[in-house]
């Protein structure tokens, strides 16, 4: 029932994004993009959400367009998906840990688009993936997904580490944020009565 499928064509990238937020964390994501792939498989795997994307951009200038516009048509369609947003929790926070990486994420699905980021990778590549692309990811997917979130990396020296685990501690403060609150199912989490 909370689903959506946003296509996006622009000159740079031609894209499909399914979600399902209540579904088993199953992915097919296929970008071009190796790395990229593996976050988004560790988002929805996490996230318990189903997730398939399809992403067709211009990689022979770089993988940016390929990035920013996922995260662009990802953030729709949890917009999509989410509907009024009656019933969820709204809110979501998890402390995460992978080997030496420790990130914290805090977010609110407020509808007031903010990124506080605080993760500085310690190399400019994870293969030949671009480490800038990660903010680029997580700034874009905020944006369209109404978003407020701050992201601190806490500890790590290895960038696919601290990646990886500001993914899934996305992914996990996501999943708590958008599931239904059995106390106030029927009802809007704001005195505002909108987000």
């Amino acid at each position: 029932m909370r689903r959506a499928t946003i296509t996006r064509k622009t000159a740079e990238t031609d894209i499909t994004v399914e979600l399902a937020l209540d579904g088993t964390g199953n992915y097919d994501n296929e970008t071009g993009v190796g790395f990229f792939d593996h976050m988004l498989d560790q988002l929805a795997r996490h996230a318990l959400f189903d997730l398939r994307i399809r992403c067709e951009g211009d990689r022979h200038i770089d993988d940016h367009h390929t990035v920013e516009d996922v995260g662009i048509a990802l953030g729709q369609a949890l917009t999509e998906a989410l509907g009024d947003k009656r019933g969820i929790r709204r809110y979501g926070a998890c402390l995460l840990p992978m080997d030496d990486a420790l990130v914290r994420v805090a977010l609110d699905l407020s509808a007031r688009p903010y990124l506080a980021w605080h993760m500085d990778l310690p190399t400019d590549r994870i293969g030949s993936f671009d480490t800038e692309l990660v903010r680029e990811f997580f700034q874009a997917f905020v944006t369209h997904g109404g978003i407020t979130l701050h992201l601190d990396a806490l500890r790590g020296i290895n960038s696919h580490h601290m990646a990886e685990a500001a993914f899934k501690s996305l992914a996990r403060a996501l999943r708590d944020a958008v599931e239904t609150d059995p106390r106030k199912s029927d009802a809007i989490p704001s005195t505002k009565g909108a987000l």
